[in-house]
């Protein structure tokens, strides 16, 4: 299955089943690739340049893509978009965003990362994200040298965030799509929605 057709069915709550993940060091300018995207998929927009963040904005607008910001809640209520929990790294203004998130102010989505484990379990509980992007599942660029949970332990470690829907994330290619458990609710890449291979030195997943 090729990553574009994912988007064709779309997992609880309506949450796109792709998503395009930008990196400060992999990709700091997603806008090409985002404009690939098919309507309906998402954008985690991670370290980006305030300007190139914001005509990110309107291109996800503009061609009816879900964002999401990284990090902060008060940017991502300030271009109509949502916010992304690292995992590893502070986040600001989430309380900002929970709140437009209950008043169902438009786009304000939370999607988080997580990579197993009992706090990030008890986060996904308390802060019930519409998505939890659980990584790496295959070896990635992104972190190189960790061990991947592979296809079996993704899957028990998505079981044990007690939380759906989860996403796969961290070698996402068309080589691997078809390895992916079933449970699998959506899927975020990097390099395996870009037509070729991405300069640079890796990133660590957040």
């Amino acid at each position: 299955m090729h990553l574009a057709r994912l988007h064709r069915a779309r997992p609880a709550r309506g949450v796109p089943r792709l998503w395009l993940f930008s990196d400060p060091v992999r990709l700091p300018d997603p806008l090409a690739a985002a404009a690939r995207l098919p309507r309906g998929a998402g954008v985690v927009a991670r370290g980006l340049d305030p300007a190139v963040l914001a005509r990110l904005a309107v291109l996800a607008r503009r061609r009816g893509l879900a964002l999401v910001v990284a990090g902060d809640g008060r940017a991502g209520l300030a271009l109509r978009a949502g916010m992304h929990l690292p995992d590893r790294r502070a986040s600001r203004h989430l309380l900002p965003m929970l709140l437009a998130r209950r008043a169902g102010a438009p786009g304000a989505v939370l999607t988080m990362a997580a990579h197993g484990g009992a706090v990030a379990a008890a986060r996904a509980r308390r802060l019930r994200p519409a998505l939890v992007f659980l990584s790496p599942i295959f070896p990635t660029a992104s972190h190189p040298g960790a061990t991947a949970l592979g296809p079996l332990r993704w899957a028990l470690a998505a079981r044990r965030l007690g939380h759906r829907p989860v996403a796969a994330l961290g070698g996402i290619a068309p080589a691997t799509i078809r390895r992916l458990p079933r449970g699998v609710a959506a899927v975020g890449a990097i390099g395996g929605l870009l037509p070729q291979p991405v300069a640079g030195q890796p990133q660590c997943l957040r």
